[in-house]
């Protein structure tokens, strides 16, 4: 392969006052680590105003310096390498799905105050995989239509759900899903179930403070928190924070 040689000796060079007349070491090494990063291109460019011209300048370090025939040569012979030594140098501007996500994971993983058996993610509604669970506080007949209601309705609003009507404890069940980053719950209790109209619980993941309202008006309410374009404080504003159901088995 061709390899290009640079021999320079450097004379020291003011743009005013001409060439100074010494030659100094750290200048030589200056140009020299100048010109050894050059592409051959401009090398050969710079030769051929050293041939028609005499010499050519080059700025470096702050400083401009003068070359001409008697301090720069440019050699050129083909020289067979056997072993050539490659240092791997390689940036990776990667943003794929899983950094994204780990990321995601490392900021939301948060630990129950004073129960570090309880973990769960808090992650910001629009981005949790699941917004809203709907959680039956029994499978009995009569529960199952408001959790077909409230499962089509969430769907009518593109929001995200999973029904969990398993026969775990409630406290059991919000802490599934909470550990998986639910957002928000709701609860069919037998409050539900016996009074008109028919209200139910919506439960925000994070501070773990309860509201009651209407069963009809809880998907709207899920899909513009969801949405980030309404807040749990003004949830709170707007409907009577739940205490405890009144009912604890049909009447």
């Amino acid at each position: 392969m061709h390899k290009l040689f640079i021999v320079v000796n450097v004379v020291q060079f003011d743009p005013k006052r001409g060439p100074i007349g010494t030659t100094y070491k750290k200048d030589a090494k200056l140009i020299l680590e100048y010109l050894a990063a050059c592409d051959e291109c401009y090398i050969t460019d710079q030769e051929k105003l050293l041939s028609e011209k005499g010499e050519f300048s080059i700025e470096t370090g702050g400083r401009t310096f003068q070359l001409t025939k008697d301090m720069v040569s440019v050699k050129r012979f083909q020289k067979t390498l056997h072993v050539k030594e490659i240092v791997p140098n390689v940036i990776e501007p990667s943003f794929g799905i899983g950094r994204i996500m780990y990321s995601i994971f490392e900021h939301s993983f948060r630990v129950r105050q004073g129960d570090e058996q309880r973990t769960y993610f808090s992650f910001p509604a629009p981005v949790a995989p699941y917004k809203c669970a709907i959680l039956p506080l029994s499978q009995k007949p009569e529960f199952v239509p408001f959790v077909q209601q409230l499962s089509e309705a969430l769907t009518r609003n593109g929001v995200s759900h999973k029904v969990d009507d398993s026969s775990g404890s409630i406290g059991r069940r919000y802490a599934r899903a909470d550990e998986i980053g639910v957002a928000f719950g709701i609860t069919i209790d037998f409050d539900t179930v016996n009074k008109t109209p028919h209200t139910a619980t919506l439960r925000d993941r994070d501070s773990m403070r309860q509201i009651r309202a209407e069963v009809s008006e809880l998907p709207g309410v899920v899909r513009d928190l969801a949405n980030d374009t309404l807040t749990w404080a003004e949830v709170e504003e707007k409907y009577p924070i739940f205490e405890g159901q009144e009912c604890s088995k049909k009447e």
